[in-house]
């Protein structure tokens, strides 16, 4: 039980799992199919193919084409629409209440019955093109994939999503169709709702449209990512210098993931952190400096963006080592951490209200811990943790100070690291 609504749970005979969390304040409802598939999964000659399915389940059905598809969800004033990780792919839509069932057979019409037309995927494979054409053009971007790629080199999590123009190029429509047959299964996929609904009646309609969907998943082989520490710049002509730099960081599940959000927060997680203080606003070297997190089921990254003129990016790279250094061997005051912790919360409570933000939730918490839990779980463990906890983490992750860095942009002078 949450202030905020009650999760329920249901699973299908074909080992399809329902997720729902009722908000009877609102009218509209999100929902989600759950696919844990993403470019993680795929071999190295085909990356880039959980991304291309993504797009071609939008190019038509066996009862709708493209201009259908989008029409059907138009005339309700809804929004359709998907998105690809690295570990998983995720269809959704968002209505008012009285539009669910046609929301979720649109879904399940995508899911279970896209054509693939041999026109459509030459279509949409200039599609995708494009894009990454467009991440290419903004090094702000696309220094994040360089950075992953850096510093995960030859795993399959450092791989851009989107996948390389070569690989793009060679999958053809047999291929996807046999990777979608081999990878979407419903013991493995999740459906979460949250809005203005009746769990029973969302399971009505999961069960019409979903509950002949058959196949057992096989799980491949998989082994962590290992950090290389290391320095890339690729070298174009910019007017700033992008860079990554960063380590090492937590599995999604990992028990010490609420002190990682708060040395997060505190380092570079919005306007009152210590990379925006002293490097923007003190020094006003950058115009956006920023630090994150990324968390997969067996590893992740602590990383720190900045986009600086050239003749000051060796200045920037080490202001952020400094910081790096300072947080781990200094204890944070009392009052920044309180500061963070409080930030956290608030920034948790405010993205609750919207559905879209709760469905998202619970998709991602049922497939990282296989199981729903409310605020009060995760606000206690938050504020468990110590300065000195956050400590004892920052000395597991800066230990010796040695970080990667990833660049685009001339550099003027050469690079080091201290």
């Amino acid at each position: 039980m949450t202030p905020h609504g009650v999760y329920r749970k249901e699973v299908l005979d074909n080992g399809l799992v329902i997720l729902t969390e009722r908000m009877p304040e609102v009218q509209s409802i999100s929902i989600g199919v759950w696919i844990p598939v993403g470019s993680r999964k795929e071999e190295e000659r085909q990356a880039g193919i959980s991304h291309f399915i993504e797009h071609m389940l939008f190019k038509g059905t066996e009862r709708r084409s493209a201009e259908e598809i989008a029409a059907a969800i138009d005339s309700v004033g809804g929004i359709l629409d998907a998105f690809t990780s690295r570990e998983y792919t995720c269809y959704y839509a968002k209505v008012l209440g009285e539009h669910l069932p046609l929301a979720v057979d649109i879904l399940a019409d995508l899911v279970l019955h896209s054509r693939f037309d041999p026109a459509d995927v030459e279509k949409e494979r200039a599609v995708i093109l494009q894009e990454i054409k467009m991440v290419e053009d903004n090094p702000d971007d696309q220094i994040h994939d360089l950075f992953t790629q850096t510093i995960w080199a030859d795993h399959p999590l450092g791989r851009p999503i989107l996948g390389p123009r070569e690989t793009l190029s060679q999958i053809g429509r047999d291929e996807m169709a046999k990777f979608m047959d081999d990878s979407y299964r419903p013991d493995q996929a999740i459906i979460s709702a949250a809005g203005g609904l009746d769990h029973q009646s969302l399971v009505d309609l999961v069960v019409a449209a979903f509950g002949d969907w058959e196949g057992r998943s096989q799980p491949g082989p998989s082994s962590p990512p290992i950090s290389r520490v290391t320095t890339v710049n690729e070298d174009r002509d910019l007017s700033q210098v992008h860079l990554c730099l960063g380590v090492k960081g937590l599995a999604y599940a990992h028990r010490d993931r609420y002190t990682l959000s708060i040395l997060n927060t505190i380092l570079g997680g919005g306007m009152s952190s210590r990379l925006f203080q002293e490097i923007r606003e003190k020094r006003g070297l950058v115009y956006s400096i920023y630090s994150y997190t990324a968390s997969y089921r067996d590893g992740g990254l602590l990383v720190v963006y900045a986009g600086t003129s050239n003749d000051h990016y060796q200045e920037v790279v080490d202001l952020v080592q400094d910081k790096f250094r300072q947080i781990r061997d200094e204890l944070v005051d009392p009052k920044e951490f309180r500061r963070a912790k409080e930030q956290i919360k608030g920034n948790l409570l405010l993205g609750l209200e919207s559905t879209s933000s709760r469905m998202t939730r619970l998709g991602k918490m049922y497939m990282y811990y296989n199981r729903c839990f409310g605020l009060e779980e995760i606000i206690q463990g938050i504020e468990e943790v110590t300065p000195e906890r956050l400590q004892q983490l920052t000395h597991s992750l800066l230990d010796g100070g040695a970080c990667t860095l990833a660049s685009i942009g001339r550099i003027l002078q050469p690079s080091h690291q201290s």
